[in-house]
């Protein structure tokens, strides 16, 4: 059964809240001195639900927090956090005065942006930090030095606008143990930073670590490391954990988030019979399977049909069949026993058995990343 927080969905996503501090306790052990981490929430926390994260991670240890927009601003604001906000995704000079007023560090790579924001933080008699995007070799946001420089010396004109540092992000470091491609971007970055100096606009903050080379490389920490998927207990990439070991690195990370739902139907079928949408599947014997209520709009990939497996009695059952909007079909006949309402895992560890997020993203052709934050913002976060 489901935990009676789960209320009237039928299924909802346990959040380990131990698990989610003592990952931010873990990196921060690992910080270069001089260094401050902030936790990355942005897409509801990587689909742990940011209410229960944020908090976690600041009783860790976490003295910022980094979101992708305005509105997941907003919202944290809403929900009480008043520390260090660094909104990293495009901010539309429209929403100027908003950015103001939650009193968020802005990125910034456009003059247009920092005509806005000059107008609203004058209009407004507030300051407001921006944090100068460098093109390093990703081609996302972001400027090259001489574009830089010119923008940095644009916002002295404007009373209220504070240049505090510069932010870049690493293309190649998640999925290679070559990293002469980032080395390369840490020295293009270094090197812009030194330039920004000289010319009297020495940077406070430099950020350009994830959580990659948070673990790997304590001289990309500067002032600030950004960490994202270790924060939530899970590698970048298998590549990152390989090369944390060959570079004598023990990091305890802990996955915090466990996916159930439970059992609607039970059923047996005849040798022969198809199961679900397009017939993929066909029994070779007789067949017990079970129905599942939570298909691809709860965030369950379809890409993942008739290859995942999930959970049920500790043991695992492969999933028969296309994966459908709101219900999928699993295969139970070598375990017994298994009735209507019983609890089932999608991701996550029931006794000795585990599905994790890098195994269900394999299934599906994907990353972890996208595993945990297409889970629905409607299914629902429980702190455990």
């Amino acid at each position: 059964m489901l935990p009676r927080e789960a209320g009237l969905h039928r299924s909802c996503c346990l959040i380990d809240r131990a698990a989610l501090k003592h990952n931010m306790e873990t990196l921060k052990k690992g910080l270069a001195p001089g260094a401050a981490i902030a936790a990355v929430v942005k897409s509801n926390a990587y689909g742990h639900g940011v209410k229960i994260a944020w908090r976690a991670f600041v009783e860790g240890g976490a003295t910022w927090l980094c979101v992708d927009s305005l509105h997941e601003a907003q919202d944290l604001r809403d929900d009480g956090y008043d520390g260090n906000l660094f909104v990293m995704g495009h901010v539309p000079p429209a929403h100027a005065k908003a950015a103001v007023e939650l009193d968020v560090r802005v990125m910034c790579y456009d003059r247009g942006q920092v005509d806005a924001f000059g107008a609203a933080s004058s209009e407004l008699s507030k300051p407001l930090r921006l944090i100068i995007k460098l093109e390093t070799g990703t081609q996302r946001q972001g400027l090259k030095i001489g574009d830089a420089l010119e923008l940095v010396k644009y916002i002295q004109k404007f009373p209220y606008l504070v240049f505090e540092g510069t932010c870049t992000h690493f293309a190649n470091i998640e999925d290679t143990t070559d990293h002469s491609f980032a080395y390369e971007q840490l020295r293009i970055f270094s090197e812009y930073n030194d330039i920004l100096t000289a010319n009297g606009f020495k940077p406070a903050i430099r950020t350009i670590a994830n959580s990659a080379a948070g673990i790997l490389w304590p001289n990309t920490h500067f002032e600030l490391v950004r960490a994202g998927i270790t924060c939530y207990g899970m590698w970048p990439s298998t590549e990152c954990y390989v090369s944390a070991k060959l570079l004598g690195k023990d990091v305890d990370l802990r996955p915090a988030l466990t996916w159930k739902t439970v059992v609607a139907q039970e059923k047996l079928l005849e040798t022969g019979s198809v199961i679900g949408y397009g017939c993929t599947y066909q029994t070779t014997h007789p067949t017990r399977i079970v129905v599942l209520p939570v298909g691809y709009y709860d965030g369950y990939d379809r890409s993942v049909s008739n290859l995942a497996h999930v959970l049920i009695h500790g043991k695992r059952a492969p999933i028969r069949g296309r994966i459908c909007m709101n219900m999928c079909m699993a295969d139970v006949t070598d375990i017994p026993d298994v009735k209507m309402g019983d609890e089932v895992v999608l991701l996550g560890r029931q006794g000795d058995e585990v599905i994790t997020a890098e195994q269900l993203a394999a299934w599906a052709g994907t990353i972890n990343y996208e595993l945990t934050t297409q889970i629905q913002s409607t299914v629902p976060r429980i702190a455990v």
